[in-house]
């Protein structure tokens, strides 16, 4: 599973095999046992969230909204888009 970033306690990926049809860009946060999963398109939103308080998915969403660019970079260039 390719990581974009690590941000405090918090690691930012991807599983390599997103879907057959591959799935819209997103991206999985995870921070101990609890994970996340955003869309980036056609705005930043919480898709399924586990463990986590939805004060920390807003802190999580602005994390994401400042690494679009490489979230979807490294996502295109992973999957050859």
């Amino acid at each position: 599973m390719p990581v974009v970033f690590r941000y405090k306690d918090y690691r930012f990926f991807f599983y390599s095999n997103e879907g057959n049809p591959l799935e819209p860009v997103h991206v999985h946060v995870r921070k101990g046992e609890s994970v996340a999963k955003f869309w980036l398109q056609p705005q930043i939103s919480v898709v399924e969230a586990y463990g986590m308080k939805l004060t920390e998915l807003r802190k999580l969403i602005k994390v994401i909204e400042k690494n679009k660019k490489i979230i979807e970079k490294t996502w295109n260039e992973y999957f050859n888009i």
